[in-house]
């Protein structure tokens, strides 16, 4: 057979998407990296459960501890540091990697689109994601379960498929005891692709057996923390939470914006037109039906989590290498296309690097960036305090004299305190090594790390610590509060309420803490409670202030000490 043929035998194959989910997978561990917003949060879960502290008993949350088992574990391994994240990050995407590849492996997907598949759920999902974060582990289970579950519905038939069965419930647990919307839009879509399968085979016990195991697995999870206050923390609608879900909010993001969505829903009615007119032989199809039904349910799970779990943005992109796959699939075959040449896989490729070409370019862009001649420069006012006038506005000019306006400075900057990530250093204190932050910020620390109480530290100080440099507890030393009324993160509303507020309030008032720290940001709607930083500056002296370690940078840290 000529060279220009078969770019994939199955070996080959394995090993080219293999090479793809590994190789992209391991990219950040060899670039510096910024800190992130809201990182903090990952990594105070891992380090307490990492200290041998206890979920509900120890510290309460808004979720299950699904998300922190991980990190938690990798804690364990290479020590409580920042990076530490970023490799148990690499571990989920390379198990998210090879779960979807299982997926459609399981469906029969030929090799080539398989691979372009998975060269396209990389790119456009997990490349980018170098920091656990909970909304995007949620679907990591997820991914592990519905790998298991098509083992099970379509593998092979003995005794070990009710094992993939119970794998299958145990990670779409997990799923669900790490978010609940996603978790439970999982539980939804495996229960749907097992009741077609019992609809197909004709048989009655899918459906119980699979929610006998999940019964099972959740009470496992569950039921050792119900008198520790479970019922209060964990948010399944009940007061003191607020529910997320909103129907009007999920029919009018779908209708104004999730183009993507929308439109490969209309490709996939386009591509089904031919089966839907032998629709008892498609009903039959039982590899088609669940490609179908899985795609379907991805794409309105995706629809959902969008409103539900709205921060960052993009949590909900995971649907498009599974819609590519399906239609790509459907595609080839009705129109006869021949991707089995080297140059016509090739060029498929090269398209979906095109296609994606925003995950990687910003990897790139700061090489390209000074090769190539650009006007990177931005208009500012040297403070908010500037004269109004604007007689003190600072503009580009060229080399002629001329004010320039470009695409980098048609407007404003007013915020006169931002720092560009190009401006931010290392602190040497090992918990942030590696990780880049803003200067202030690593001086900032450097001097709480420099404070009397701090120096003179003999294990037992007591410290509230309100901001995002959560590492600090490792550095200083001191042991993060314990206790039915301490919450892993201080979001009132979120993961914290007025009760817990209330004991806080009085802590302060008695003086109860050695040291202090506050992150003000005012425009985050009480992302820490602005009503305990009054109770601060009537109570404590503020000893320090600096700036936090985000973008835009509208927060500061505010340090506290007894007078």
């Amino acid at each position: 057979m000529p060279s220009t043929y078969a770019p994939f035998s199955r070996k080959s194959a394995f090993i080219t998407e293999l090479a793809i989910i590994i190789g992209l997978a391991l990219f950040p561990l060899f670039v510096p990296l910024p800190y992130r917003v809201n990182i903090f949060l990952s990594w105070e879960g891992a380090y307490r459960i990492s200290q041998g502290q206890v979920p509900y008993r120890d510290f309460g949350l808004p979720l299950g501890y699904g998300f922190w088992i991980v990190p938690a574990l990798f804690f364990k391994i290479f020590g409580p540091y920042l990076v530490t994240l970023v490799k148990a990050q690499v571990f989920m995407n390379i198990l998210a990697g090879i779960s979807f590849r299982s997926i459609l492996k399981s469906l029969d997907v030929k090799p080539v689109i398989r691979v372009l598949s998975v060269l396209l759920f990389v790119l456009s999902y997990s490349f980018f994601n170098f920091w656990p974060w909970y909304n995007q582990t949620v679907i990591v289970y997820e991914l592990i379960g519905l790998a298991f579950l098509f083992r099970y519905l379509v593998g092979p038939q003995g005794k070990v498929r009710f094992l993939h069965l119970f794998l299958a419930a145990l990670f779409t647990f997990l799923s669900f005891f790490t978010k609940q919307d996603g978790g439970g839009l999982a539980l939804l879509l495996s229960l749907a692709l097992l009741a077609y399968n019992s609809l197909n085979e004709k048989r009655l016990w899918d459906v119980p057996l699979y929610l006998a195991f999940y019964g099972v697995i959740a009470a496992i999870f569950i039921l050792p923390f119900v008198h520790y206050g479970f019922g209060y923390w964990f948010n399944h609608g009940q007061a003191p939470h607020n529910s997320r879900l909103s129907l009007y909010d999920i029919i009018s993001e779908v209708l104004y914006q999730s183009q993507w969505i929308k439109f490969y829903i209309v490709m996939m009615v386009l591509v089904l037109l031919p089966s839907f007119k032998q629709f008892k032989t498609f009903w039959q199809d039982k590899q088609a039906m669940l490609f179908t039904l899985l795609t379907l349910g991805i794409l309105a799970e995706s629809a959902i989590f969008q409103v539900t779990s709205y921060t960052p943005p993009d949590n909900n992109i995971f649907f498009h290498a599974f819609a590519f796959a399906f239609i790509a699939s459907r595609l080839v075959e009705q129109l006869n296309i021949d991707l089995t040449k080297k140059t016509s896989f090739a060029g498929a490729a090269l398209l979906v690097l095109l296609w994606w070409s925003g995950t990687f370019w910003k990897y790139m862009d700061k090489v390209t960036s000074r090769l190539l001649p650009h006007d990177e420069s931005v208009n500012k006012l040297p403070s908010l305090k500037a004269d109004t006038s604007f007689a003190a506005f600072e503009p580009t000019v060229s080399k002629t004299g001329e004010n320039v306006v470009s695409r980098s400075n048609y407007m404003i900057e007013w915020d006169t305190t931002d720092v560009p990530t190009s401006k931010w250093i290392f602190s040497d204190l090992k918990s942030f090594k590696g990780i880049y932050m803003p200067p202030q910020t690593v001086e900032g620390m450097r001097k709480i790390m420099d404070l009397p109480v701090v120096k003179n530290n003999k294990g037992d100080l007591k410290v509230l610590n309100m901001t995002e440099l959560t590492p600090l507890a490792a550095e200083i030393p001191y042991v993060p509060e314990t206790g039915a009324d301490s919450p892993l993160w201080y979001h009132l509303g979120v993961g914290m309420f007025n009760k817990q507020l209330s004991v806080f309030t009085q802590k302060v008032r008695n003086h109860y803490y050695d040291v202090v720290l506050y992150e003000y940001a005012p425009e985050n709607n009480n992302f820490f409670p602005f009503a305990l930083r009054y109770e601060l500056e009537a109570h404590y002296k503020k000893a320090d202030v600096f700036l936090a370690p985000r973008r835009p940078t509208h927060a500061i840290i505010e340090v506290y000490v007894k007078e």
